[in-house]
């Protein structure tokens, strides 16, 4: 899904684009994309509630599943101003490759 640019003058600098890689499969497809030329990132690996500077908050691993379940399942993709249209397919093509045989 590209993400929506608004239609008037104002623009968007995107930061990440992030996709859901479910069943602990996100750094087989990590190593898959790094084998074929194209980087990506893990941003925000530790979940905000397990940093340490979130230590005074008192939680502890397991108190919030859904969000520790998404940090293992994030993967950043290649987003940045000059990536061109056939760069993209190349990553969505990619991507579709790796999903369709695992």
């Amino acid at each position: 899904m590209t993400p929506e640019i608004p239609k008037d003058e104002r623009r968007h600098v995107f930061y990440v684009y992030c996709i859901r890689v479910p069943g602990h499969r996100r750094d087989d497809l990590r190593t898959y994309l790094a084998d074929r030329g194209i980087g990506t990132q893990v941003h925000y690996p530790v979940p905000i509630h397990l940093q340490q500077s979130a230590e005074f908050l008192g939680y502890r691993k397991g108190d919030l599943p859904v969000t520790e379940r998404l940090a293992d399942e994030v993967l950043s993709v290649p987003m940045y101003p000059e990536l061109t249209d056939e760069q993209v397919a190349r990553v969505a093509t990619t991507i579709r490759e790796f999903m369709k045989a695992h």
